[in-house]
């Protein structure tokens, strides 16, 4: 980190439950190659020198799996994300760039990474995306298409995304104020006015949801083997 990079307090979440991969166990401690998948993307943020904290989200029983630090603190899950969220930036000590990330996403490179946290700085909030590979439709409640969204203007929206702390604290303001719901962190700062710049990231960057998405994570993740 340069004395011009401002810290970065990530909030890893890894609350969910998985209950879409029919896993004994949450999806995001299952292992590939015997590594829980929660630990792909901890070990990326654990090792980037711009990060100077990790709060983990996850219930009591699986803080073990995580590697004993002084950089890192555990928050226990909400009921909803946003819950989640606001219980891990509670436990953060730093006011510089907040970065929250989905721990089902082990596929983040250290690339995306970085020009993240360079437009994040540079703009405040900012958030990987990739544009909107297929045509989107609005249907009406009894599923008629009302009528076809332009595919060049649609992102689709991955994590990580980071704002600066006093966005992500005057948000949550906002939503505690006004009961709002949201169902990703660049709505907590689009609540406040403030823009957030989108950062295309990999297609590879995929959430871990369903069984059917298991393979695609085993062949990205596979060992490089010597030959």
């Amino acid at each position: 980190m340069t004395s011009k990079s401002l810290p970065v307090s990530v909030i890893l979440l890894a609350g969910g439950q998985g209950t879409r991969m029919r896993s004994s166990i949450p999806k995001q401690f299952v292992p590939i190659y015997g590594k829980p998948l929660a630990l792909y993307s901890f070990e990326l943020f654990l090792n980037h020198p711009q990060v100077t904290e990790i709060i983990v989200v996850c219930g009591t029983e699986y803080q073990s799996l995580f590697p004993a630090s002084d950089k890192i603190d555990f928050a226990l899950p909400g009921s909803r994300r946003q819950d989640s969220v606001f219980n891990g930036f509670e436990k953060t000590k730093e006011k510089g760039l907040i970065c929250v990330h989905d721990s089902a996403r082990p596929l983040l490179s250290e690339a995306s990474l970085d020009a993240l946290f360079d437009q994040a700085q540079r703009y405040g909030a900012a958030a990987l995306a990739v544009p909107a590979k297929n045509t989107v439709k609005e249907a009406d409640p009894n599923l008629f298409i009302r009528r076809t969204l332009d595919r060049s203007t649609l992102w689709e929206m991955h994590t990580p995304q980071v704002a600066a702390a006093h966005l992500l604290k005057k948000g949550f303001e906002i939503i505690h104020d006004y009961n709002l719901e949201v169902t990703d962190d660049a709505a907590i700062v689009e609540l406040t006015g403030h823009p957030v710049k989108l950062v295309p990231d990999s297609y590879r960057n995929i959430k871990i949801t369903t069984s059917e998405d298991w393979p695609l994570a085993e062949t990205f993740l596979a060992p490089a083997r010597i030959p």
